[in-house]
């Protein structure tokens, strides 16, 4: 029981970097791939700063979405890549609702694109390292 959270909590965490990862790719492409090592330092601050954030706010979503797979050993990575989009996109309404009326706005076809590419990522790289050992350790998988 303690590994199986243990698994889920890190998994939730590399998946948060992944994630995080994306967006700083999709907003300064040229920071994340440098081989100058003060813009290197820089994007990989931005990256721990955007993954607690998304973290922070994806938590609660995360927790119950894990929850289900673990208690129905869902192990396919489409249900957690699905997970993840929602999320993601549940992310993109929230920043959305918060805006004011001023004439820049987050909704555009390049934010969109990559919101849903960090849920994407963010629920595969979830799935790699947990969600494909979700359920019963004791469970044996056989042909049906």
């Amino acid at each position: 029981m303690i590994m199986s959270v243990l698994r889920v909590l890190v998994a939730f965490a590399l998946a948060c970097i992944a994630g995080a990862l994306i967006q700083l790719g999709f907003a300064t492409p040229n920071d994340v791939v440098t081989d100058d090592p003060d813009r290197l330092s820089w994007s990989v601050e931005q990256v721990l700063l955007a993954a607690t954030h998304a973290a922070v706010f994806s938590a609660p979503f995360a927790l119950v979405a894990a929850a289900i797979g673990e208690w129905q050993s869902i192990r396919s990575w489409v249900y957690y890549a699905l997970a993840g989009i929602a999320i993601s996109i549940a992310g993109f309404i929230a920043i959305y609702s918060g805006e004011t009326s001023a004439a820049n706005s987050i909704v555009n076809q390049y934010a969109t694109i990559a919101y849903i590419a960090s849920g994407l990522l963010g629920g595969l790289v979830y799935w790699l390292f947990s969600g494909r050992y979700a359920g019963d350790v004791n469970e044996v998988d056989s042909p049906a």
